[in-house]
């Protein structure tokens, strides 16, 4: 393949990488900036004006997420005297953990095969 690709062009390989069931996507990279950013922020409302998305499409994603996971991955808590907000369950931050992880292997593995192109 190098003879056919390598005539000056600076190719690499790209791709994304998803967790999914039959149905539905379960975790992607733009689903773990969310909870990263419900998990720094405390409030999906926060984190979903962070991305530049809709509250509504943020509310969707962490319910899906909480859905097909064995246990929720979000905990919210509605306004009162101590006010609204979320937070990452145990599970959310292990799963947040593990996908990121997940995420840099395949980095690595697409940065190794690009280097093959090369070597």
């Amino acid at each position: 393949m190098k003879e056919l690709l390598l005539a000056g062009v600076p190719f690499r390989f790209d791709g994304r990488l998803w967790l999914q069931s039959p149905n539905d996507r379960f975790m992607g990279i733009g689903r773990l900036q969310l909870l990263e950013d419900i998990a720094a922020l405390g409030s999906i409302s926060q984190a979903a004006q962070a991305m530049n998305m809709s509250y509504k499409r943020a509310w969707d994603l962490v319910a899906s997420m909480n859905a097909q996971a064995r246990m929720p991955l979000v905990q919210t808590q509605t306004g009162g005297k101590r006010g609204g907000g979320a937070t990452l369950t145990p599970a959310g931050e292990q799963v947040m953990s593990e996908f990121r992880a997940m995420h840099a292997r395949f980095a690595a593995f697409l940065a190794d095969e690009t280097a093959r192109l090369y070597s």
